[in-house]
């Protein structure tokens, strides 16, 4: 994996995310998420699936007062299920954005959304780490 570019593949879309979450809701699993979205400076509505109500009931209270969203699920079976589901109760009904899902998994090595924050940090250290010591081998020794 090229660390570089994947960071800076999940820094662009991060961006992107922030500019189109001041308008657009994104869904998560739970609290959790929520709380690593808002660490990496997400602002707009966040909205978890865990309310204590079914799938259904949430799909149609989202149906009720959206006309999109984006969906921000684990990428483990729970959140493709999750994500696969409400996609499908919403279908016609809402427009639902998977595309930063998919950036978000192709490009790190964890599969959680709180993960994201540390795992963004543990690669800004790495790629600075691998400058460092390529700064390194290239001076003169004397």
């Amino acid at each position: 994996m090229d660390y570089k570019k994947s960071l800076e593949d999940l820094q662009k879309a991060l961006s992107e995310l922030r500019d189109e979450n001041e308008i657009i809701p994104i869904v998560v699993e739970g609290d959790k998420d929520i709380e690593a979205l808002r660490k990496l400076d997400l602002n707009g509505e966040i909205i978890s699936v865990n309310t204590g109500t079914s799938l259904t009931d949430f799909c149609d209270k989202i149906a009720s007062k959206y006309k999109e969203i984006i969906i921000l699920t684990d990428w483990d079976r729970r959140g493709g299920y999750l994500c696969h589901t409400i996609r499908k109760n919403l279908k016609g009904r809402v427009n639902c954005n998977l595309y930063y899902r998919e950036v978000f998994a192709k490009n790190s090595m964890i599969r959680t959304i709180e993960g994201l924050p540390s795992w963004i940090d543990t690669m800004k250290g790495k790629i600075n780490e691998g400058m460092k010591r390529n700064l390194n081998e290239k001076l003169p020794r004397g």
